[in-house]
């Protein structure tokens, strides 16, 4: 028993240590890809190639001269579309893994998009990293040029959003107070079934899903560039049941109670009434 204890124990610190790896290196992926454009723009490409990780064995055979020709396309690409005077910002960053070979990250890679935009719209770069060196494997443009969103609308609608779980928080204190049995299974109704679920992405828009349970008491959010801003609501049905539930069994207390009052002031009235012997 416990070496089983210390065994999860080892498995769960790994865990941690790498994910914390993970995560630190996320942060600087985004100031990498930043130093890169800059100096492609600058047409500096010796000083490109050095941030490129040629040590790597997918570059190993990667020829000098294409890599400065595709980097005048590039660079060529980036200014007719954006301009030069661009801001950067982190989007995500993930290793894939499917059982389509073509569609997983090679190993020891991390994949992340880079959004970045000018002062109209922005776009999106796909960058895949070396683990070991931190340096940039390969860089390409997602098919992404878009306006930049007004983002009033989206936090107006993240007023709405933060709603959703106030009521549910609402409902359980409610649950919580009353004289049900079984409470347990009421929280469990109430934190997992919120759904159907209404998006508001800031590109996108609204859509509108049938089966997409928001677990977190209702809601779900992303602040992550443009690309990756929305927000997430769920009908909260579990917790407008037992709203409507609770609110019913006080109507009937409350119907009770006045029907007692009402027979006990009857009964009081009538004994006053009464003929004195």
């Amino acid at each position: 028993m416990r070496r089983t204890i210390l065994t999860v124990l080892t498995i769960l610190t790994v865990s941690l240590l790498t994910g914390c790896d993970f995560i630190t290196n996320s942060f600087q992926y985004k100031d990498k890809t930043k130093e890169f454009i800059e100096v492609l723009l600058t047409e500096d490409y010796n000083k490109c190639i050095s941030l490129m990780a040629m040590d790597h064995e997918n570059a190993k055979n990667a020829n000098i001269d294409s890599l400065k020709s595709g980097f005048s396309s590039f660079r060529q690409l980036i200014t007719s579309n954006w301009g030069t005077e661009l801001e950067y910002s982190f989007i995500k960053s993930e290793k894939r893994f499917s059982t389509v070979e073509d569609s997983n990250t090679p190993p020891n890679t991390t994949l992340a998009l880079i959004e970045f935009h000018n002062e109209k719209e922005f776009g999106v770069l796909e960058v895949l990293f070396d683990d070991k060196s931190q340096k940039i494997l390969s860089m390409k443009p997602l098919d992404v040029k878009a306006p930049i969103p007004t983002m009033t609308n989206f936090w107006l609608f993240g007023l709405i959003a933060i709603c959703i779980p106030l009521f549910n928080i609402y409902v359980i204190r409610q649950i919580k107070r009353s004289d049900l049995k079984k409470k347990w299974i009421k929280y469990i109704a109430v934190i997992f079934l919120n759904t159907p679920s209404i998006t508001y992405a800031a590109v996108s828009g609204f859509s509108f899903q049938l089966i997409n349970l928001q677990i977190f008491l209702g809601v779900s959010f992303s602040w992550m560039g443009y690309l990756n801003s929305y927000w997430t609501i769920g009908i909260p049905l579990g917790g407008l049941y037992w709203f409507w539930k609770l609110r019913r069994k006080e109507a009937k207390l409350t119907e009770i109670e006045i029907s007692t009052g009402q027979h006990i002031e009857t009964e009081s009235t009538t004994d006053i009434d009464k003929p004195v012997d």
